[in-house]
């Protein structure tokens, strides 16, 4: 069984409570022994709820709320001289929050810790205070693992199989975050966290990136070592969602001004696939990109014929050179409306330059398939071009 203490103050939502409902449960040392008829209290900024523990130690606060949805709270109480205090927390919204407050027992003993002893073979585990965070952006989900890695033992402990495992395939930009012990290192995918490992709590935490052009992104990770609790934050944009059969339950919580859904789920065994889905990520369609090209492409074909055919229809010509003409005109339009959205702040960025490479490559095109038609200093490809896009960048 983990430490209560190590559990002391830490916040879990519940869907077993009214909305918007804490409940307080305060023992002293195990399980077992409850603190009935005392004092807890709620502080909502510089207001103060005091509660009394019932006969199951526990003290509820159920008529909060009103007024306070999403506002930072935190609960303490005082045992025999012992100050408790939990994690400060956002008040919930939708379903309650769920938390213990462990005040030490006297007359416990507790195991020896002797981390300079030698190591031994021995399992660890991944506890329940690991998180799977993720928070999408334009095209892309920036993908983190805060990773609590627990030896019950008194001594410290190499792994049967050593503590490495892989990134999601396509992951970019991998590094370990600060904070991190210093015995994580990661290599491209491949994350390493060397032993032995010492009593109690190693905190690794890796950061990456996934691409999610089509606005979704797919993970399947599997962990060296059980996870006691599958838990997992994603910061909402929009239309994100997340999706998992090992999901039990998940709500949206605000924090800072931002929404953030968090979800928990049960016990993952090493080796095992945590299989996530995030849709909804935000993202542009390639169409407009695609259409371009092949625009861009039509224009050399008509080009090279140009080049290629009998030169003796002169009224085919003279028409087929209208169209060129014409074409040239709108493709510059569109490429001066460009210019001057961009300069207004109107366009956007990551689109503005290929759109631009694009209607300049088709311009250059049209010039140069006029100059195979009908060769005269006004249309001398590059060149030809150079002027109209002198005259744009000075408007």
């Amino acid at each position: 069984m983990p430490d209560p203490k190590e559990m002391s103050g830490i916040p879990r939502p519940v869907d077993d409570l009214p909305n918007g409902a804490i409940s307080v449960r305060l023992i002293r040392g195990s399980l077992s022994n409850n603190l009935t008829g005392r004092p807890v209290e709620l502080h909502i900024g510089p207001k103060v709820i005091t509660v009394k523990t019932d006969e199951n130690g526990r003290a509820e606060f159920k008529d909060f709320i009103t007024g306070t949805a999403g506002a930072m709270v935190k609960t303490t109480a005082d045992v025999d001289g012992e100050h408790l205090e939990s994690q400060e927390f956002p008040a919930p919204t939708r379903g309650g929050i769920r938390l213990m407050l462990v005040a030490t027992d006297p007359n416990k003993k507790a195991a020896p810790k002797t981390p300079d002893a030698p190591a031994k073979t021995g399992p660890v585990e991944i506890g329940d205070q690991s998180r799977i965070v993720m928070q999408p952006r334009e095209e892309a989900v920036e993908l983190f693992y805060l990773l609590d890695i627990n030896n019950s033992q008194s001594v410290p402990v190499h792994p049967p199989t050593p503590f490495t495992f892989d990134l999601p395939a396509g992951a970019t930009g991998s590094a370990i975050m600060d904070g991190s012990s210093p015995q994580a290192s990661v290599k491209g995918l491949h994350v390493t966290v060397l032993g032995p490992f010492a009593p109690g709590h190693t905190f690794v935490q890796v950061a990456s990136e996934l691409p999610a052009t089509d606005g979704s992104i797919d993970i399947a990770q599997k962990l060296p070592a059980n996870l006691t609790q599958l838990s997992v934050i994603v910061k909402k944009l929009g239309d994100t969602t997340l999706k998992s059969p090992q999901l039990k339950e998940q709500r949206e919580m605000p924090a800072d001004g931002e929404v953030y859904i968090a979800a928990t789920g049960g016990p993952v065994t090493a080796g095992q696939a945590i299989e996530l889905t995030v849709d909804g990520v935000p993202h542009h369609s390639q169409a407009p990109r695609r259409v371009a090209l092949a625009l861009a492409a039509a224009v050399a074909l008509v080009g090279i014929w140009f080049a290629t055919r009998p030169t003796g229809d002169a009224a085919a010509q003279a028409a087929d050179r209208q169209r060129l003409i014409a074409r040239r005109e709108k493709l510059f339009n569109e490429l001066t409306r460009l210019e001057h959205d961009h300069r207004s702040g109107r366009a956007d960025d990551r689109r503005y330059a290929p759109r631009r490479d694009d209607l300049v490559t088709s311009l250059e095109q049209i010039y140069s398939a006029l100059d195979t038609h009908d060769p005269g200093p006004e249309t001398a490809g590059r060149a030809g071009l150079t002027a109209p896009l002198d005259r744009l960048g000075a408007s």
